[in-house]
């Protein structure tokens, strides 16, 4: 599907090794998102933003092991519903766009936050799942991570996997290997 531009999405969410915080009780705690030009794909803009969590206010060793996401940034975030707010203030300065995301998680992930916190859906686009496009359009028999699309690609992944705004800018990077012309090498 070809736009006018491209929001990629990232959401980081609290998480445990040990099953003490479920799958339906996670949390975004980080809103990561890069606004793409649809005709060169090169970001226009970026939003990004800690969220302070409710469930499970304590961040987990393993969920600051993996996100790099330390209590304090989320301390002295702004709770969903206000970060909701500030995203929806950065998105709407833009027209003409899809929503992707590398997978389906992150729009279901946003669907779970907006529910519990009583929060109106943000986003008024349709969602595109590029990490399953990106393998249809590269012939993959299997979808790809991201870190093995990017390294598929031949580019260094640029940042810290699983950081939401560093992993928006990188499935921004993969979009001319979904949309454009562009083809992994063999």
């Amino acid at each position: 599907m070809q736009a006018e531009r491209y929001l990629v999405i990232d959401f980081e969410a609290t998480c445990c090794d040990h099953g003490t915080v479920p799958r339906e009780q996670m949390e975004i705690i980080e809103f990561g998102a890069v606004m793409v030009d649809g005709s060169t794909f090169k970001s226009v803009d970026e939003f990004q933003s800690f969220v302070r969590p409710q469930r499970h206010p304590r961040l987990t060793p393993f969920c600051t092991k993996l996100t790099s996401i330390h209590q304090g940034d989320v301390d002295s975030a702004p709770l969903f519903k206000d970060a909701v707010g500030l995203f929806k203030n950065w998105l709407y300065r833009y027209s003409g766009f899809a929503f992707c995301s590398w997978g389906d998680y992150d729009l279901k992930q946003l669907r779970q936050d907006c529910d519990f916190h009583r929060v109106p859906y943000p986003i008024s686009a349709p969602h595109l799942n590029v990490k399953r496009l990106f393998a249809e359009r590269q012939n993959l028999t299997k979808k790809p991570g991201l870190g093995d699309a990017v390294q598929l690609a031949g580019l260094e992944f640029s940042g810290v996997h699983h950081r939401g705004i560093d992993d928006a800018r990188n499935i921004a990077r993969l979009l001319p290997y979904v949309f454009g012309q562009a083809r992994l090498a063999d």
